[in-house]
């Protein structure tokens, strides 16, 4: 059975992880507490996701939300290069990327989005994603250093970033407008107390707009309302409790904002792609055969 890969226990030195691999061989489906970015280079393998398995091909981008997992199979001399966030650090030190657009869609707006469990799969050109692999091999160099060089991890994130925000967009276009201030500020309420029982009227008064009028500017930069943002985010908290802590589910779905434990079960599953039992069942499965972060 699959297991989760545990941001405690793999970021000890700091906000950003980064490798790049060759895979000859399957690895078991295992989720995340942690944001994963997932850039493919040369070889061959399948992707398995909540929404069965595909193919992989060279320049494909893998984004994983916390809580989100996924694995592969039939993998021959796949090169899979991983960056990986920590979830507390993209709610603090590393909260200035949502303010940009493209960041933004890349990290939150498309793997957030309905139906997609947390997993969103994009494409870039191939060169693109090698200049990526490159960067994200320069990323894990510098993390294996003697000393501690955070500016220089920093820069190798963004650069990667970029590189991939410019390998899907047509040169000159325009990456998305500034996010409006009212957005930002709603997304900041939201994200420091996702338990509250929030209502659109509330998150309306407190930057002084329309609640509909609030809705629309939501729907625009982040690509849904703000009622579902918060369900997503209170699924990958969800998550998080039920690998971590011995609450019983209907405790778990409680401590997110979810009273009632039919609903929260539901809800759960529609954005993750499993039953709240299914998925701490998973996260503790094979726990002495759990991937390292190499496996993706």
């Amino acid at each position: 059975m699959p297991a989760t890969l545990h941001e405690h226990a793999l970021f000890t030195a700091g906000p950003v992880l980064g490798g790049v691999h060759r895979l000859d061989a399957g690895v078991a489906s295992h989720a995340h507490d942690f944001l994963e970015i997932a850039v493919i280079g040369a070889g061959h393998g399948r992707h398995v996701t909540s929404q069965g398995e595909q193919p992989l091909r060279r320049g494909q981008v893998v984004v994983l939300r916390p809580g989100a997992w996924h694995g592969f199979r039939d993998c021959a001399g796949l090169v899979v290069a991983n960056c990986c966030l920590s979830a507390q650090a993209l709610r603090a030190e590393l909260a200035p990327l949502y303010d940009l657009a493209m960041p933004r869609r890349m990290l939150w707006t498309d793997p957030v989005a309905s139906g997609t469990h947390g997993v969103a799969v994009t494409a870039v050109d191939p060169a693109a994603a090698e200049e990526a692999v490159a960067e994200i091999g320069l990323l894990e160099r510098d993390l294996a250093a003697d000393r501690s060089r955070p500016g220089r991890v920093l820069g190798r994130l963004v650069t990667v970033l970029g590189i991939l925000a410019d390998g899907r967009t047509p040169a000159g276009q325009e990456h998305g407008p500034a996010i409006h201030p009212a957005v930002a500020a709603t997304v900041a309420r939201l994200e420091a107390a996702p338990a509250r029982a929030w209502r659109l009227d509330d998150l309306a008064r407190a930057v002084s707009l329309d609640p509909a009028y609030l809705g629309r500017l939501f729907r625009r930069h982040v690509g849904l309302t703000p009622l579902d943002f918060l369900a997503r985010l209170r699924a990958e908290r969800a998550a998080t409790l039920l690998a971590h802590s011995a609450l019983p589910a209907a405790r778990v779905g409680a401590a997110v904002g979810w009273d009632d434990p039919t609903y929260f079960a539901r809800r759960f599953r529609a954005l993750v792609g499993l039953t709240p039992t299914e998925y701490r069942r998973r996260s503790r499965a094979a726990v002495h055969e759990q991937p390292g972060p190499e496996a993706g």
